[in-house]
């Protein structure tokens, strides 16, 4: 007797999807929708890809001694995640500050950073914190200063359905939170515009 396999993955998602589609009323074998469970199977995995990265593997040996002292900063960096309440998108930019204790990052690192943790269901207010607690880990800096910007869907699509609203989350870390001057500094630096 042959043995059964067991069902991948991409197996499992396209059968809920199948089975979603159907449960709304729609006919997941009529032209437009035969391939759309394979899709979102896909989909699905691309953008909870998070789950299976490792910031070691991210950061591939890209941190340097440096005696610099003076704020890093990182700005306008763009995401997109997944709201955990409703599979909903939200979206936005993230600003990202350290000050070296002795360690600098690679700068390409930073955003790779936010996408890892970005690409899980996630709450916006969770996602600003790991990133901070992410980077205070790995770098031991004297502080870190994490400013998140994000649109929810959730609540343009559906609920109060206010789409020009949008919300900030803020994770201080340090001299960030210790230290008023430093975090004016941070906030200054990132509502201003190069010229």
């Amino acid at each position: 007797m042959a043995k059964k396999t067991k069902p991948t993955a991409d197996q499992k998602l396209e059968a809920a999807i199948f089975s979603l589609l159907s449960e709304i009323g729609e006919n997941p074998k009529r032209e437009g929708l035969i391939k759309t469970p394979h899709r979102v199977a896909q989909s699905m995995q691309f953008l909870t890809k998070g789950y299976r990265d490792d910031v070691k593997k991210i950061l591939n040996g890209a941190l340097f001694s440096e005696p610099n002292k003076e704020m890093v900063i990182v700005k306008d960096i763009s995401y997109f995640s997944m709201c955990e309440h409703h599979l909903l998108p939200f979206y936005g930019k993230i600003h990202i500050a350290y000050i070296p204790n002795g360690k600098v990052v690679g700068l390409s690192k930073i955003p790779r950073i936010v996408d890892m943790f970005a690409r899980r269901l996630q709450l916006q207010e969770r996602m600003t914190r790991q990133i901070a607690m992410t980077l205070d880990e790995v770098l031991k800096p004297e502080g870190v200063a994490v400013v998140c910007e994000g649109k929810h869907m959730c609540m343009m699509m559906r609920g109060v359905e206010k789409q020009q609203s949008h919300a900030t989350t803020s994770a201080m870390i340090g001299v960030f939170e210790s230290n008023m001057k430093t975090r004016t500094e941070f906030l200054t630096l990132i509502t201003n515009k190069l010229s």
